[in-house]
C-alpha cells in the first residue's frame, strides 16, 4: 500500500487531470497587434510574411481564441493578442466516413491537424461568403474550418434527402444537416 506522500500525489494528479477548461477569459494583459493574420486559404502570417513552420502554426492555433465582440486573440495565461483572420481561422482539409445513413459519422481534419465529427456540438452549416455561402465545420468555441472545395465536393455526393423536410443534406453524429436552399 502507498504511503500517504504518494497517495496525497495521486490524488492531486488525478484532480488536474479532471479539471475541465474554464469558460471564461481571465482578466489578462492585452498586448498591442504585433502583425499576425491568418488569410482565407489558411496560411499564418507574421508581418506579412507567411509562418512556414507548421509545429508553431499548430501552437498558435492551440491557443487562438474567438471572444463575444467577434474579435480573435491569441490568449496565453499572462496575455493575449489580437490576430486578423480574413474569413475563417481553419480550412477543413479531409472527410472521413464511417457508416451509412442516419449512422452516418463524417470527420473532418483540418489544416492544423484537429480532427472534428459533425455531430449536435460541431455544427455542419453554411455561411455567407465573398464566394457565395461558404461551407463549414465548427471546431471549438465558436471556431469555424472553412470547407476546402475539393472535400465539400465529397460531402456534396454523400446528400441524401431528409425524409420529413424534402431538404437535401448529409447525417453525421445522428444530426441531420441541411444544404441551404437556392
Amino acid at each position: 500500500m502507498p504511503d500517504q506522500d504518494e497517495r496525497d500525489a495521486l490524488v492531486a494528479l488525478e484532480k488536474v487531470r479532471g479539471k475541465p477548461r474554464s469558460a471564461a477569459l481571465p482578466n489578462i494583459n492585452l498586448c498591442g497587434d504585433i502583425g499576425l493574420k491568418i488569410a482565407r486559404d489558411g496560411t499564418w502570417y507574421y508581418q506579412e510574411g507567411p509562418i512556414r513552420r507548421l509545429p508553431l502554426v499548430k501552437l498558435f492555433a492551440s491557443v487562438l481564441r474567438r471572444e463575444d465582440d467577434g474579435r480573435y486573440y491569441l490568449v496565453t495565461p499572462v496575455e493575449k493578442v489580437p490576430i486578423e483572420v480574413e474569413e475563417m481561422p481553419f480550412i477543413a482539409v479531409e472527410i472521413t466516413r464511417e457508416g451509412n445513413g442516419q449512422a452516418q459519422d463524417l470527420t473532418f481534419r483540418t489544416n492544423v491537424d484537429d480532427m472534428v465529427r459533425a455531430d449536435g456540438e460541431h455544427e455542419l452549416g453554411f455561411e455567407g461568403g465573398p464566394e457565395g455561402k461558404d461551407p463549414f465545420i465548427l471546431v471549438r468555441d465558436g471556431l469555424k474550418a472553412r470547407i476546402a472545395r475539393p472535400v465539400y465536393y465529397e460531402l456534396a455526393a454523400l446528400a441524401v434527402e431528409s425524409p420529413d423536410r424534402g431538404r437535401l443534406g448529409v447525417w453525421s453524429g445522428g444530426t441531420f444537416f441541411p444544404f441551404p436552399m437556392r
